[in-house]
């Protein structure tokens, strides 16, 4: 029997040939870990349905970011979860907010740390969702403010990096107008760009709790059929100054990633959402999968697909598995 020249096995014979020809590499330095910040101190009160994840405060904020940085991990993303909720979100940009005083914790912890904070509403509404309400709608220009508000009370704080999650029409050019004309041009922001109305959030809004009084977001996060409004959102949130463009969740929309890729000469972040981390947790405690390779192989993907920045609550039991 004849063979022919080429044969695909002949580099895949060792673990230093497959290294020697690897196309994509997963690194520290392409994971956020994201961590929910709440009121007291010495609390560490796991979330039941994101094995691993604990809601922290500020002096407990500061020890993640020590052992975050430590492990060579690059950055994390901060959500709040005030004690008090009213209609207008106005934990949101006090000076004094949960989220701000974590800034200032874990800035003051390890200061190389690049600290991000998630810009929107629902964690600190008493109706949940991203924005204020005209009656039962979601108004989108009252909205703007809030939000611009919001990121600047983050600035302010010392963050380095902002983030709007809100899907709300024109937020980007409201907080960068707001940022550069409060002294704070040189913040990046990170549009979450491509956010999608999805059943992947379930663990995210018992940890944050943000479910929606009543209704649901599709009315302004993006129906998941869509590609193509995907791409003109990233290239709507770009012209109004987004630095970074995010699409989330990452798994069901690499499609959307890859093509992100293609099209978009700046950097694109992917969030490993909340329940993408939790199916793979499940089934890792039933021993169905193996965790940590299974939780590799699904990062690899979204780095395959494109992403620069995953944002990922397995970040800090990855990063201790990777190579130095």
């Amino acid at each position: 029997m004849s063979f022919p020249i080429v044969r695909m096995r002949r580099l895949r014979r060792s673990e230093p040939l497959r290294r020697l020809v690897r196309e994509t590499h997963l690194r520290r330095d392409d994971l956020v870990l994201p961590l929910f910040a709440v009121e007291g101190r010495g609390v560490r009160e796991p979330v039941a349905s994101m094995p691993g994840v604990c809601r922290l405060s500020a002096d407990q904020i500061a020890e993640e970011a020590k052992a975050v940085a430590d492990l060579g991990i690059p950055a994390v993303i901060l959500f709040g979860i005030p004690a008090a909720k009213d209609a207008r979100g106005s934990g949101a940009d006090d000076p004094d907010g949960v989220v701000q005083r974590a800034v200032a914790a874990a800035k003051r912890a390890a200061p190389e740390l690049v600290v991000m904070t998630d810009v929107c509403l629902c964690e600190y509404t008493d109706h949940g969702h991203c924005g204020l309400l005209d009656g039962d709608e979601v108004a989108n220009d009252p909205s703007l403010a809030r939000l611009a508000a919001t990121a600047l009370s983050h600035a302010r704080a010392g963050a380095d990096v902002v983030a709007p999650s809100d899907m709300m029409d024109g937020r980007v050019a409201a907080i960068r107008a707001a940022l550069d004309g409060a002294g704070f041009a040189s913040v990046p922001i990170v549009a979450y760009a491509a956010k999608f109305a999805s059943a992947f959030y379930g663990p995210f809004r018992e940890a944050a709790e943000s479910t929606p009084a009543f209704g649901d977001r599709r009315g302004y996060q993006m129906d998941p059929p869509n590609q193509r409004e995907a791409l003109r959102e990233m290239a709507l949130d770009l012209a109004e100054g987004a630095d970074v463009l995010m699409v989330k969740p990452a798994l069901p929309y690499l499609d959307v990633l890859a093509e992100a890729k293609r099209r978009f000469d700046v950097p694109l972040a992917a969030y490993h959402v909340s329940g993408e981390y939790a199916m793979l947790m499940a089934a890792a405690e039933r021993g169905w999968i193996d965790g940590p390779r299974a939780m590799a192989e699904t990062l690899l993907s979204i780095k395959r697909a494109g992403a620069d920045l995953i944002l990922t609550y397995a970040a800090k039991d990855v990063a201790a598995r990777l190579p130095a």
